[in-house]
């Protein structure tokens, strides 16, 4: 199965092209490890939520920008290896001592993808999604991400994602459980929706809404006012 390290970071919007210089100078390292695809990508429609967002998830202080990007990895065999590997490099270490963000607010994890639909041959914009599903209701909530995947594809996403939490560190200032208020019964859930571009994306999203499918009437396995997301642009992919 494959599996998938997420992450969540705030970075000062005046660091924008550091940030992204920074990640695609590191891009090749991680490759080295078994990293089958790293994306970044730069918050563009992130709204303020009323009980979580991804702005508290990681703290995000005035002028700074949420970036939510990923690991992808063949399996998590591979993942555990590539962390002893960075681990233990000394060009990560240096890496480390110049990045243009407070690493100390990174919320970070790891992830046994659930589902992937699509190919993402034609990302140009994604909208990114954590929340808190319970742990006794996975098949169902797998039932669910079937249903909203094959809604998003034929509204004109080009690939969807979900991954179920694995391996969440608990953060002394930040982490995954504590972005979405996640309980003791509760799984964090990372997802994604990758679109052709922005335009294909908002335009998708008014057909979303009004689709029959997905009525009041849908029922949720998860709290939606837990829920964080928001609309994202690719800065690194590779």
């Amino acid at each position: 199965m494959a599996y998938v390290e997420g992450f969540i970071v705030a970075v000062p919007a005046a660091n924008k092209e550091a940030y992204r210089k920074h990640a695609a100078d590191a891009a090749p390292l991680f490759k080295e490890y078994g990293v089958r695809r790293m994306v970044e990508t730069w918050g563009d429609d992130v709204p303020d939520g009323k009980v979580t967002d991804f702005r508290r998830a990681v703290k995000a202080e005035e002028g700074e920008v949420v970036v939510f990007s990923w690991f992808e990895y063949p399996d998590k065999a591979t993942r555990e290896s590539a962390t002893k590997k960075m681990m233990a490099d000394p060009r990560m270490e240096a890496m480390g001592q110049a990045m243009p963000f407070d690493a100390s607010r990174m919320v970070y994890g790891g992830f046994e993808v659930l589902g992937d639909d699509g190919d993402g041959a034609r990302m140009g914009y994604v909208d990114g999604t954590v929340l808190a599903a319970p742990v006794s209701g996975k098949d169902e909530y797998i039932t669910f991400m079937k249903a909203m995947s094959a809604v998003f594809k034929e509204h004109g996403a080009s690939r969807i994602v979900d991954a179920w939490a694995d391996d969440l560190p608990d953060g002394k200032v930040t982490d995954f459980k504590g972005a979405v208020k996640a309980e003791g019964h509760e799984a964090v859930v990372f997802s994604w929706v990758e679109w052709p571009s922005k335009e294909a994306r908002d335009a998708g999203w008014k057909n979303v809404m009004a689709d029959p499918r997905m009525g009041p009437d849908q029922p949720m396995p998860f709290d939606g006012k837990r829920m964080i997301f928001g609309g994202f642009a690719p800065i690194v992919d590779i």
